[in-house]
């Protein structure tokens, strides 16, 4: 009798994955994602604990200007070694809460996918075809592994910053030709360093960059010395002192395989509208249209009840009284008082009206309640639900199915390109003209022989 080995068939498909292999839709949706995330890395310049993480990689480099590295660090347009720049670039597309987001897996790709692969491709002169085949690797891999920690896991780790680490691995390690061996030997390697916990969300810490960060970085450490002959656990993930064994109570090995090749998870990803957890979309999308739809003014409001699933009140709930800008974002409350009064979460609403007093008191009558309905359907799909109580006594009841970004209910590459540039403009992190450049080079990726620098030196 054999016993299946989902690590070692998971590795192999990383491995071996071609681009004939990637339907065309497929493709154009790595495309938007890519793009996406260009724009997230961006609006991290100036962020406070991004550039802390981005000055210790400076630091650490050791480059000076004749003896930079062959990898760009977006928001210093500097260079510096792949480990290091994957570093700083996951840092930074992991603040401005505009990164995408796997429903079923409940797990950022981008942010632990693009940085590794850029910083690598840039370093030995990968084609853009290469890496969106390796970021497809990527995707795959990680939002499995994310589906096989299951719920559990997601109640204490961020599995941003534990599933990243194996698709940061697979996206690396396809683009360094690994052979299924030595991606399986990658995959322990980033599998024992998993890392990421749920608790700096009561501090207002900033560790949730830090997460993203090691992810991408530890990933494509795996990645590279496996290539030189290091060996990982070979059943990191199943095994009986694996992954699932230390971090989960309801794993079931079988996701890690489910549909290769054939479902395209990738193309499940949700891009995110609001600049805020994506926990809080549904509801938010979800007053805006009572409001909408009834004329309502904040004024009107006597509290609004949301009506979610678990995962939202493990996450949101520890956060009554917001700090910081970031752990705003993570305010049920903050979201909707903001939705409330300015019809839209972004980047500026949260930066310059998020401790208002109006938003405070609107804040505090906005309550989470477990509803069985959108408990059940979660992760695979996040309903939206809210009543919402008048002052005159009248209760309107919000309901939206697929929040704006949804597969479903998605972003143009109209959109997309707007949201990229209303990012670099909140954080001057790139003017108009630079960020077109980039972002007619990252939509033509496939055409391009090698990838240089996105944006100029300065």
């Amino acid at each position: 009798m054999t016993t299946e080995h989902f690590s070692r068939e998971l590795a192999a498909f990383a491995a071996n994955l071609k681009i004939s292999d990637i339907p065309d839709n497929v493709i154009a949706r790595a495309e938007d994602l890519l793009v996406d995330w260009f724009g997230s890395a961006i609006a991290g310049k100036g962020s406070r604990p991004v550039e802390t993480i981005t000055q210790f990689a400076e630091h650490m480099g050791g480059f000076d200007a004749s003896h930079a590295g062959p990898s760009e660090i977006l928001i210093t347009r500097k260079t510096s070694s792949p480990f290091l720049a994957a570093m700083a670039n996951a840092a930074a597309s992991h603040v401005a809460e505009q990164d995408d987001v796997h429903n079923g897996s409940v797990f950022h790709p981008a942010t632990v996918v693009f940085p590794p692969a850029l910083a690598c491709a840039q370093a030995i002169g990968a084609s853009g075809e290469d890496l969106i085949v390796a970021a497809v690797a990527g995707y795959e891999v990680g939002i499995r592994v994310g589906e096989f920690l299951g719920r559990s896991h997601y109640k204490v780790f961020h599995t941003t910053g534990t599933a990243g680490t194996i698709a940061a691995a697979a996206t690396v390690g396809r683009l360094l030709k690994l052979n299924p061996e030595q991606m399986l030997h990658a995959f322990g390697s980033a599998g024992t360093q998993s890392a990421g916990l749920w608790e700096f969300l009561r501090d207002a810490a900033d560790s949730k960059q830090l997460h993203t960060a090691h992810a991408a970085s530890t990933g494509l450490m795996s990645a590279y010395i496996a290539k030189s002959g290091f060996t990982g656990a070979e059943h990191i993930l199943e095994g009986k002192q694996g992954l699932a064994a230390g971090m989960s109570s309801d794993a079931v090995p079988s996701k890690l395989v489910d549909g290769l090749g054939t479902r395209w998870a990738l193309a499940e990803t949700s891009f995110k509208y609001h600049a805020s957890c994506r926990h809080t979309h549904p509801a938010a999308d979800a007053l805006l249209q009572v409001m909408l739809a009834n004329k309502l003014k904040p004024s009107d409001i006597a509290k609004v009840e949301t009506l979610v699933h678990q995962g939202a009140i493990d996450v949101l709930g520890p956060v009554t009284d917001p700090a910081t800008v970031h752990q705003s974002k993570f305010s049920m409350g903050t979201v909707l008082a903001l939705i409330a009064h300015y019809q839209f979460a972004g980047l500026q609403e949260f930066d310059q009206h998020f401790h208002d007093d109006a938003i405070c008191l609107f804040r505090d009558r906005v309550t989470m309640i477990l509803d069985p309905e959108v408990d059940s359907a979660y992760p695979q799909r996040w309903i939206g639900k809210v009543k919402v109580h008048l002052q005159n006594g009248q209760v309107l009841d919000g309901r939206v199915d697929e929040p704006k970004g949804d597969p479903g209910n998605t972003l143009s590459r109209a959109e997309i390109t707007d949201k990229a540039l209303r990012l670099a403009a909140f954080s001057g992190g790139a003017n108009p003209a630079e960020m077109k450049q980039a972002i007619d080079l990252l939509w033509n990726i496939r055409k391009q022989k090698s990838i240089g620098n996105l944006l100029p030196n300065t």
